[in-house]
């Protein structure tokens, strides 16, 4: 399947989530035993932030008693619809903790990927979670926590089909199916001069779509995203490319005049990547396919 920044406190120079065949993995390890809370405050003291001026979204959250999160309506293995009708995901777990440790309900606001963004900067939602690449021009509109994992675009083709693989796509003319707005499609573009770049307004599962009924050659998307939405089709039905054409950071998203929510969400993910929360729930979500099975 990201992602969505400020770079996680690392000693590589490369995340080890950017190799391809290695398993997904945060880079938050700093051996520091303190509390959410303890580190929330150390935070606000190191932004200089006073006690009035903390009275932000936050205290909006709490008073309300509820965490407005959006989410893509269907993005597995982030975001998707359980058999039982409940909405379940990797993201969507670590909303739920987040609004755990916040003490609040929470409220899954569905859309298609175009309308993240704006859901998020109208108000309608409080914090934006998906598998989103913080961007310059996505950090224009909106603010980025800290990376809480690294993926990377992949190319996928249909299996039975003459495209083998990413060097097969380079043909001139070939039509290549990207998400309109994605870092894929920016990649696509650099990967395939010569392709014939068609972009889709929606969300992932509309390149599959295409893909599977012959609109386009290959496609272009994150990988766990791939991997986790292709599971719609029967097993077999897509060759995934085990090349990368990106490495990326993925990160959680609010608006600019949200500083105190943003601050606690990125202590928030020194926290549960401290203690192991954030890992299992990449091992379970992202690192294998053990939710398959469940859901």
């Amino acid at each position: 399947m990201v992602a969505a920044g400020n770079g996680a406190a690392a000693q590589k120079s490369t995340p080890k989530g950017w190799d391809n065949k290695a398993k997904i993995t945060n880079d938050n390890k700093e051996e520091c035993p303190m509390t959410i809370a303890k580190l929330f405050i150390a935070g606000l003291a190191l932004a200089g932030l006073t006690a009035a001026a903390s009275a932000g979204t936050l205290d909006e959250i709490t008073k309300r008693g509820e965490l407005r999160v959006a989410v893509q309506t269907q993005g597995p293995p982030f975001s998707l619809v359980g058999a039982a009708g409940e909405r379940t995901g990797s993201s969507v777990e670590l909303a739920e903790l987040m609004a755990k440790e916040m003490g609040v309900k929470i409220t899954f606001l569905d859309f298609d990927w175009d309308g993240l963004i704006p859901a998020l900067l109208s108000g309608k939602a409080d914090l934006l979670v998906a598998d989103m690449t913080p961007t310059l021009a996505r950090a224009m509109k909106v603010a980025f926590t800290k990376p809480y994992m690294y993926t990377g675009s992949t190319v996928f083709t249909k299996a039975d089909g003459k495209f083998k693989s990413t060097e097969d796509c380079k043909a001139k003319g070939t039509k290549i199916a990207v998400l309109l707005g994605a870092t894929g499609e920016k990649e696509a573009k650099k990967a395939f001069p010569d392709g014939d770049i068609k972009s889709y307004k929606g969300g992932g599962p509309l390149l599959l779509d295409a893909v599977n009924n012959g609109q386009a050659d290959c496609g272009v998307n994150d990988v766990s995203a791939v991997k986790g939405q292709s599971t719609a089709y029967p097993a077999g039905s897509f060759t995934i490319m085990p090349e990368m054409l990106s490495k990326e950071p993925l990160a959680f998203a609010t608006r600019y005049d949200e500083q105190d929510l943003l601050t606690w969400m990125n202590l928030f993910l020194d926290q549960v990547s401290l203690d192991g929360r954030l890992q299992k729930n990449l091992d379970y979500w992202v690192n294998s396919d053990d939710w398959k099975k469940d859901h």
